[in-house]
């Protein structure tokens, strides 16, 4: 399979980013590569408003951004991300597409007036990046509650499923990577 490229979308952490490499080249067994040049103006996602970024908005631009890559994209941002029909997201992707996008920000204990826990933080971020990138794999919501692929709608969801996907999910990743192959 092609590489999973990681994009940071400032701001964010170069830590954020390389706490992801090795999690996710394990879970989907492929190589997973840093572009740490900055690319994208988030700016254009802002919606004043809300003072959130549209997520939607950063998913074309990632496209836009790497047309000719063949693998997944992922780009990591710490900034608060929404859907219009949504008061917020942790991510989002572009289903049996290329590209995906997940934030930090509501994954921090901080948020929500709890002590900082960094484990548990990355943890949360693991998470959320493949369930992402699950999607742009071709995979819906899973009935599984430990699937990392079922819904989550808060961070207690998050912390309750798995960081792989059950076996009904893994065996169709490696359907659609026979597919492309």
């Amino acid at each position: 399979m092609p590489s999973i490229l990681l994009v940071p979308i400032p701001p964010v952490t170069m830590e954020r980013i390389t706490s992801l490499r090795l999690p996710l080249q394990s879970i989907f067994d492929t190589d997973t590569v840093i572009d740490a040049s900055i690319h994208l103006d988030i700016i254009a996602a802002l919606d004043m408003y809300r003072n959130q970024y549209n997520s939607s908005i950063l998913l074309a631009s990632l496209k836009e951004r790497f047309p000719q890559h063949e693998g997944k994209i992922l780009g990591v941002s710490e900034v608060d991300f929404f859907v219009p029909v949504l008061t917020y997201v942790f991510g989002e992707a572009q289903l049996n597409g290329t590209v995906a996008v997940v934030s930090v920000y509501r994954l921090d204990d901080t948020l929500y007036g709890l002590p900082e826990n960094p484990r548990r933080l990355n943890e949360r971020l693991v998470k959320e990046a493949v369930h992402e990138l699950g999607h742009t794999f071709g995979l819906y919501h899973c009935l599984d509650y430990d699937c990392v692929m079922h819904s989550s709608t808060t961070v207690e969801d998050i912390d309750i499923k798995r960081d792989n996907f059950c076996p009904a999910c893994s065996r169709a990743v490696k359907r659609h990577l026979h597919a492309r192959s």
